[in-house]
């Protein structure tokens, strides 16, 4: 099967049901950016075959077969910064129903060649304007620290992702991403991600009232571009059941 045959049959199986609860973006920062001068596009998918059948505020999208997703576009800046944008972020609901999400910016700054370090960090900040129907709060924020180690064929990754709502450091959410990866060949890598709200600082929510999903994933380079696909399960009764996610990623244009 040629390169091309293999992307559609992907957009294939990820496209007719797809959806994710509120999320656009199912991903662990490993502090990789784009080389200085070159633009890229990371297209992520996320659909969602069995979860939630109420929204989680009136109005809201219903997680159920829905599809989350938004063109996510970055710019290196330095060896050292990234800038991006998401745009659009965008929602396919269980009755078909198309929906305009909304967009974020992105900073993301971290030490330089992460890739060729044991012990690498960063952090990245994003910047939400949302629309009603995915958050009742017009603006909100994401602060993720990135810290990680490369050993040997073997990745450890975590990102202590704080969510805020500009509305106090109490009420800013703690939602941990985890990554476990390991290379079984230079284009290809296998791993677990877990990914999680334990609610507000202030006081978390109750153990049976928190979302943790477990995703099994797989990482291949198809020439120049990068695929990810995943299949993750709820861990808690506030979990979506299953959630499918898959992400493209292309360097478009270098100066």
């Amino acid at each position: 099967m040629r390169r091309t045959e293999w992307i559609a049959l992907l957009i294939a199986i990820a496209a007719p049901a797809i959806a994710l609860a509120q999320t656009d973006e199912i991903q662990v920062y490993d502090a990789a950016i784009a080389p200085p001068g070159t633009l890229g596009l990371t297209w992520h998918n996320n659909f969602t075959p069995l979860g939630a059948t109420v929204a989680a505020e009136p109005g809201g999208i219903i997680p159920d077969r829905s599809l989350n997703g938004v063109t996510e576009w970055a710019y290196g800046v330095t060896d050292w910064f990234e800038a991006g944008l998401y745009l659009p972020l965008y929602s396919r609901t269980r009755t078909g129903a198309v929906l305009y999400d909304g967009f974020k910016l992105r900073t993301l700054f971290v030490v330089p060649h992460a890739a060729e370090r044991n012990f690498f960090y960063g952090v990245n900040f994003e910047f939400s304007v949302n629309t009603a129907h995915w958050d009742t709060h017009r603006y909100t924020a994401e602060i993720r620290p990135i810290m990680g180690w490369h050993l040997g064929k073997l990745d450890l990754v975590f990102n202590p992702i704080l969510d805020s709502a500009y509305d106090g450091v109490l009420n800013l959410r703690f939602a941990p991403a985890t990554r476990i990866a390991y290379a079984v060949r230079k284009d290809l890598t296998l791993g677990i991600e877990e990914y999680a709200d334990f609610g507000p600082l202030r006081r978390f929510d109750r153990s049976r009232d928190q979302p943790h999903l477990l995703f099994g994933v797989m990482d291949w380079a198809v020439g120049r571009m990068g695929v990810e696909v995943g299949a993750g399960f709820g861990l808690t009764r506030a979990s979506d059941h299953r959630v499918l996610k898959m992400i493209l990623t292309w360097d478009l244009m270098s100066t």
